[in-house]
């Protein structure tokens, strides 16, 4: 079957042809490590896993690269204040470097939860600083770019002017852009309003600066991306992956700067993940409508009845297309629960089944395999593979209650199907049956223990019980609420 992506720039399905045959180039737009990874962001990044996770099944050689941005993302271009990194190093009163070093380790502990596969290449933006500064000179010598006290500036007008077309992502008409923008404070060096940042000045107080040929600085948030991407898969590849948030400006500003450093299209397949919502509302810490990964988890949260492990999590995420708004609530994740728990339970009954090579069943195993495949292989449909694996399902069970029969040979190819598509492509992990039940109510009992001996003042047996609890990887929690644990 001919695998078809939506590619976002040409807003249309299309065959995918890779460059090199049986190999695929897949650059994903990885996290700003100054905070904790959020629940939409693991969404982005498991959408992009079950992809990565489909190609090499389907047989192809994947070089999967995904970069950890930590230095340079700017809120904005005119004020060199607004980079995040400082604003959190203020904050918190650290150094940048154990900012990122605080959320790289945190942002890998939680995609490792959820079972997402490594990138085979993780780069960071500032191990790839001279690459930044080569690039940033060579669209200034091609003319799509230009010094302003101390800072270098893309010419947008410029590119556009080139017969080019800044906007083509996006779809924005860039003289509507131009004719509605207004010149923001602290941007009067730039030329044009819509001109983006690769390089700027380092103000005095600014902690993350490197040397260039401008002076002291920072590279811009958009450079990086097209310097590390090109580096490793080369000056056009396969597949360009990453929010639909980052779709203006980020990767607009990404074909632009790979257009004018080297004539060529820097991506053939742009592929975008689409949003998460909680109860209907979007996610925001403004609204409280907002809950990380790990809180949904633990179930130490105010919006889910009780936690619930990562692989339902995972199944739950993967029962809405990529491309579709995904929205979680109480109910949704109590079903996916119900249905992950009955998934499991075919996968142990399949394992039990008697074969009958003696009777034709009405199940056709050719057909049902070539309509998961189907699915799979159009744009990655895991809400129609998930449907077809509760058909089989269905038929697991009737060949339990000896309603239907399965010659050996169809058996063998099931179980192996089944459990390629349930454990290799969706990449959902088996729970241990009902420990975690018994863990929660042995550690509330500890914990209750651990609360009578501090009211009595007995710290040492309190500090006894949250150590060896420590030493076996649960890390007790105490807060306004009471005490929580967290397994680590």
């Amino acid at each position: 079957m001919q695998l078809k992506i939506y590619n976002s720039l040409t807003a249309e399905k299309e065959i995918f042809k890779p460059i090199l045959e049986g190999n695929v180039g897949m650059y994903v737009c990885g996290p700003t490590v100054y905070s904790n990874v959020h629940l939409g962001n693991v969404r982005t990044f498991l959408s992009f896993d079950f992809i990565y996770r489909t190609l090499t099944h389907l047989g192809y050689k994947v070089r999967y690269v995904r970069n950890i941005t930590d230095a340079g993302h700017l809120t904005d271009d005119g004020n060199v204040d607004n980079d995040r990194f400082v604003k959190q190093t203020r904050l918190e009163k650290l150094e940048p470097m154990e900012i990122v070093q605080k959320y790289t380790v945190d942002f890998h502990k939680v995609l490792d939860m959820f079972n997402l596969l490594p990138p085979n290449i993780e780069p960071t933006a500032t191990g790839h600083i001279v690459e930044q500064i080569e690039l940033t000179q060579k669209l200034i010598e091609r003319g799509f770019a230009y010094e302003s006290n101390g800072s270098v500036y893309f010419d947008v007008l410029e590119y556009n002017k080139r017969g080019l077309n800044y906007g083509e992502l996006s779809k924005r008409n860039i003289e509507e852009l131009f004719a509605n923008t207004r010149d923001l404070d602290g941007q009067g060096e730039k030329k044009n309003p819509q001109d983006f940042a690769l390089w700027k000045k380092a103000s005095p107080a600014h902690i993350m600066r490197w040397n260039s040929p401008w002076g002291e600085g920072f590279p811009g948030w958009h450079l990086e991306c097209t310097a590390m991407s090109t580096k490793y898969l080369g000056e056009t590849f396969d597949i360009h992956g990453g929010g639909m948030d980052l779709k203006f400006p980020h990767h607009e500003c990404e074909i632009a700067q790979g257009k004018a450093c080297n004539d060529a299209a820097p991506v053939n397949y742009w592929m975008h993940a689409n949003m998460l919502t909680m109860n209907s509302q979007r996610m925001s810490k403004s609204t409280g409508n907002y809950i990380l990964p790990m809180q949904l988890v633990t179930g130490d949260n105010d919006f889910f009845e009780k936690p619930f492990h990562p692989s339902i999590v995972r199944f739950c995420f993967l029962q809405a297309h990529y491309r579709s708004v995904l929205d979680i609530s109480n109910d949704a994740m109590m079903a996916s629960e119900k249905g992950f728990i009955r998934l499991m339970e075919a996968v142990k009954v399949l394992n039990s089944i008697t074969p009958d090579d003696t009777k034709q069943s009405d199940f056709s195993l050719k057909e049902w395999k070539n309509k998961a495949y189907e699915a799979l292989t159009d744009d990655f449909n895991s809400p129609i593979l998930i449907a077809h694996l509760f058909e089989a399902v269905k038929y697991i069970f009737a060949l339990n209650d000896g309603k239907e029969t399965i010659s050996t040979a169809d058996l063998e190819d099931l179980k192996s199907t089944l459990n390629a598509f349930i454990f290799d492509v969706l990449g959902l992990q088996t729970i241990e049956e009902n420990n975690n039940e018994k863990l929660d109510q042995t550690l509330k009992v500890l914990i209750e223990l651990r609360n009578q001996a501090r009211k009595s003042k007995n710290f040492e047996l309190s500090d006894q019980i949250r150590d060896k609890l420590l030493a076996e990887g649960i890390e007790l929690k105490d807060g306004r609420d009471g005490t929580s644990y967290v397994l680590n």
